[in-house]
């Protein structure tokens, strides 16, 4: 049996900008492996605002946690998870 429910999307800086938004919420069906939800946000979010790299792109160079967890390929997430998307930073 599939269980859907929603899941959050929290994005920082770079990420953020590409996405015009800092927080979404999806509704899956159940679990969703790193890929599948990389392809879905890029989806959502095709075009970036002028100068701002696509969020496609943002999300390659990403590190992604998930309660704390660093969000390797193949791992999942689920309803009620929240996903942090973390750009790489600079500056000092």
């Amino acid at each position: 049996m599939t269980v859907g429910g929603r899941l959050t999307v929290r994005y920082f800086a770079a990420a953020a900008a590409a996405a015009g938004t800092e927080v979404e919420e999806l509704e899956v069906e159940g679990p969703v492996d790193r890929d599948a939800l990389f392809a879905r946000l890029a989806e959502r979010h095709p075009t970036a605002p002028e100068g701002e790299p696509p969020l496609e792109l943002v999300l390659r160079r990403s590190s992604c946690l998930v309660s704390g967890r660093r969000l390797a390929q193949g791992r999942t997430v689920s309803p009620g998870d929240t996903v942090d998307v973390l750009p790489p930073f600079s500056g000092g």
